[in-house]
């Protein structure tokens, strides 16, 4: 077997794939192993098998459906943090409402993708997580906006939580805030913004700094729960 260091030298990602429906792992699997950088290492159709196989092979990502008998999805991820902080967690599934997304993101997914997803474009979320970025299926993201009344000042956002007035975005950062939460990288979002990557990267850290949040999951869950795009 191939040990964790080898497996980082090479930038090969270990993925493990939860999913009780057959036909849809086997398609996972086939689909993500055609890309030379993806190892799907193992699969299950359970959270209570999947929990072992995660804490013996501690996987680069894993790959959660939400809908699992026994343990559901929620459940697990918060299971999956008690492994380890450093696997990442994508949520895939067919739910499509807004509690499902603020539940898996507030329990530990780094994304959260509709099972129609590209596969080329599950293998570019899966690559994008690894690396530190947090990813929301768009038509997801704008389901949960929708839900939350518009804010009339743009450079200014409630801070409804702790009560203490607002946080306070400047327009620009507020631009760079709604990108986030639809899950784009500082790559996208300097293209969007038309300004460089590390202007838009700068941005991001100050959104976090301002909005007392230790990552970029953390602050589209808040930006949402709060409506604050």
């Amino acid at each position: 077997m191939t040990n964790s260091n080898e497996v980082k030298s090479t930038g090969v990602i270990k993925v493990v794939i939860v999913e009780d429906f057959k036909l849809t792992r086997v398609g996972l699997r086939c689909a993500l192993n055609s890309n030379p950088d993806l190892d799907v290492i193992a699969e299950c159709e359970d959270a209570m098998e999947g929990l072992k196989i995660i804490e013996r092979h501690k996987p680069d990502v894993v790959l959660m459906d939400l809908g699992l008998p026994v343990m559901n999805g929620i459940e697990a991820m918060h299971k999956v943090r008690e492994i380890s902080n450093d696997i990442k967690i994508i949520a895939l599934t067919s739910h499509d409402r807004e509690e499902e997304v603020i539940a898996a993101l507030s329990s530990g997914a780094n994304a959260y993708c509709l099972k129609d997803i590209d596969p080329i474009k599950l293998a570019e979320v899966i690559r994008d997580v690894r690396a530190g970025v947090c990813w929301i299926d768009p038509v997801v993201a704008q389901l949960a906006l929708n839900s939350f009344p518009k804010i009339d000042n743009v450079g200014l956002l409630p801070n409804k939580s702790q009560g203490e007035g607002r946080v306070p975005l400047t327009e620009r950062e507020y631009e760079v805030l709604k990108h986030l939460v639809t899950g784009k990288s500082n790559t996208e979002i300097a293209k969007e913004l038309i300004v460089s990557v590390h202007t838009a990267k700068a941005h991001v850290c100050s959104i976090l700094q301002k909005m007392c949040v230790n990552d970029r999951v953390q602050a589209a869950v808040k930006a949402v729960k709060e409506g604050m795009v």
